[in-house]
C-alpha cells in the first residue's frame, strides 16, 4: 500500500510517500527560516508559507518517489495537535486530493506520528513498549500496549523539554530555534560546573517539570558579569543539559523497570539530542533495548504521518472528509 503523508502542524511543510508503513520512498521537508527574526513561530506567517509551498513540495515528493497520484492508495494528514492555521492548510489540501481522486483519507494525531517514526527505522520493536515523546510542545511518557492503545504514565506540569531548551538558548543569546545550538555548545562544556535542580527527579510519579530549571539558569546568568558569562557559556549549557536530560532518563528507566518493559523508544525533536541518546545508552541495563529514529525522522516530517496513517487505516478504516483540525488534540 502506498501512502501519501502530509504534515503542516507548525513551521515545516512536508509531503512523503511511504510503502506499507515501513519503506520511505520520498520525504520532502521544507523548514521556514522566516521565524528566526521573531524568536518563535508566528502562526499567520507559517500559514501563508504553507499555502505557497505545499503544492511544489507535493509535486517534488511524487517525482522523487517515481509515482503518480493515481498510484496512491491512501492519503494521511495531521489533524492535530498544532497551530490551527498551519494544520488547516495541510489537512484541507489532503482532503481535497482525496475527494477529487476518490482515494481513502485518514487523519493522524501528530504525536502518534512521532511514535510511528520508530516503525520506519526499526523492526523487532515489541508491540508492548515504553515510548518517551519529547519535543518543543510535549514531554510525554507512554506505555504502548499496541498501536492505538496507550496509557499515559506522565507528562509535563509546565514547559516541555524542547521548550526549555529553546528558552534557555534564548536567555543565553543563542537564537531561535536554539536546541541544536545549545546541544552543540554543551559538548565543549563541563556539566559539573553547576548543579542545576532536577525537578521531580525522586517523585514517585512519572511527571516532569522544567520551569524551575529555566528560572535557575536565568538567575545564575544574571549573577555573572559579562566576562564570567562569556567564559562559562559552554559550562552553563552543559550543566543545564545534564539536569534536563537526567530527569528524562531516570524517570523513563524507572518506569521500564516497574512496568517490566524491555523495549524503550524515543521520539520527537529532542530525541535528536546527543546527550539524550548517550545517557540512555549508558544507563540501560540487562534485557533493555533502546530505539530512536534517525535525526531526519525526529523533527516534524510527513513520513511519520504516512506510517501512522497506514497503521491507523488498518485498525479503523478511513476517516470522514468533514474531519476538522483540532489544535489541542490529545493522544490519550
Amino acid at each position: 500500500m502506498l501512502v501519501l503523508g502530509i504534515e503542516s502542524s507548525c513551521d515545516e511543510t512536508s509531503v512523503a510517500v511511504v510503502k506499507d508503513g515501513k519503506e520511505v520512498l520520498a520525504n520532502i521537508i521544507l523548514s521556514q527560516d522566516e521565524h528566526t527574526k521573531f524568536g518563535g513561530v508566528v502562526p499567520e506567517v507559517a500559514s501563508r508559507s504553507h499555502l505557497k509551498t505545499i503544492v511544489p513540495i507535493y509535486e517534488e515528493a511524487l517525482e522523487k518517489a517515481s509515482v503518480k497520484l493515481s498510484d496512491i492508495d491512501l492519503i494521511a494528514a495531521t489533524m492535530g495537535p498544532g497551530l490551527v492555521g498551519p494544520l488547516l492548510v495541510g489537512l484541507t489540501f489532503a482532503k481535497g486530493l482525496a475527494y477529487a481522486s476518490s482515494i481513502p483519507f485518514v487523519c493522524v494525531n501528530h504525536m502518534e506520528g512521532h511514535l510511528s517514526a520508530n516503525y520506519l527505522a526499526h523492526s523487532g520493536i515489541d508491540e508492548r513498549h515504553l515510548s518517551l515523546i519529547i519535543s518543543g510542545g510535549h514531554t510525554m511518557l507512554l506505555e504502548v500496549k499496541s498501536f492505538g492503545e496507550y496509557e499515559l504514565l506522565g507528562n509535563t506540569k509546565d514547559d516541555a523539554a524542547g521548550e526549555a531548551y529553546d528558552k534557555v538558548a534564548k536567555i543565553m543569546g543563542l537564537g531561535y530555534p536554539g536546541g541544536a545550538v545549545l546541544d552543540k555548545l554543551a559538548k565543549d562544556g563541563d556539566s559539573s560546573y553547576m548543579k542545576f535542580p532536577r525537578a521531580m527527579m525522586h517523585d514517585k510519579s512519572y511527571m516532569f517539570s522544567y520551569s524551575g530549571l529555566e528560572t535557575a539558569v536565568s538567575l545564575h546568568i544574571k549573577s555573572l558579569s559579562d566576562d564570567e558569562f562569556a567564559k562559562n557559556k559552554a559550562n552553563i549549557a552543559a550543566s543545564f543539559q545534564e539536569a534536563a536530560v537526567e530527569v528524562l532518563v531516570a524517570k523513563t528507566l524507572r518506569a521500564a523497570k516497574e512496568k517490566h518493559i524491555n523495549h524503550i523508544t524515543l521520539a520527537g525533536g529532542v530525541a535528536a539530542n546527543s546527550r539524550v541518546r548517550s545517557m540512555f545508552t549508558e544507563r540501560i541495563r540487562g534485557n533493555q533495548k533502546l530505539f530512536y529514529p534517525p535525526i531526519s525522522l525526529c523533527t516534524d516530517n510527513a513520513a511519520m504521518i504516512a506510517a501512522a496513517g497506514y497503521y491507523r487505516f488498518k485498525k479503523e478504516g478511513a476517516s470522514e472528509l468533514i474531519t476538522n483540525a483540532i489544535p489541542y488534540l490529545k493522544m490519550v
